[in-house]
């Protein structure tokens, strides 16, 4: 039985990782949901947060912030389809804390409406984006 993955994590941009594996944990829908190989096949919504890889073979993990998405499991790969994906090392605490700001003052001053929820929304994926820097710090 082979005891790695093939990892495939995909953004509309570009192709954020591709690589081996020997396990995943992906923000699903209902909870934190851990891959690992021989996984029966499952597809499901991912919600904003944090992807961990843990690498085959060595000590380190790859994280990997995702904006939500769909993830689909087959026995040797996993894919992860996410509008917006960036790579933990490539998140910037300062830009981020700044448009959590903006994104609070903003919220401030709108009463209701669709411009509230979404907002709300960005704040949702501001508060992932800190989380996946705060897990990259305990590495």
């Amino acid at each position: 039985m082979n005891h790695t993955l093939q990892v495939y994590i995909v953004s509309a941009e570009q192709s954020i990782f591709s690589g081996e594996a020997s396990m995943v944990v992906v923000p699903g829908e209902t909870g934190e949901l851990g891959i690992l190989p021989g996984h029966a096949p499952l597809l499901s919504r991912v919600k904003p947060g944090t992807v961990k890889v843990k690498l085959a073979g060595r000590d380190e993990d790859e994280i990997v912030y995702v904006s939500g998405g769909v993830l689909e499991v087959q026995p040797k790969n996993v894919t992860i389809l996410s509008d917006t994906s960036i790579r933990g090392h490539d998140l910037d605490e300062a830009k981020v804390m700044e448009a959590k700001r903006a994104a609070e003052e903003a919220l401030a001053n709108r009463a209701s409406g669709q411009d509230r929820a979404l907002v709300v929304a960005e704040l949702a994926q501001l508060a992932a984006q800190l989380q996946a820097i705060q897990k990259l710090r305990k590495k």
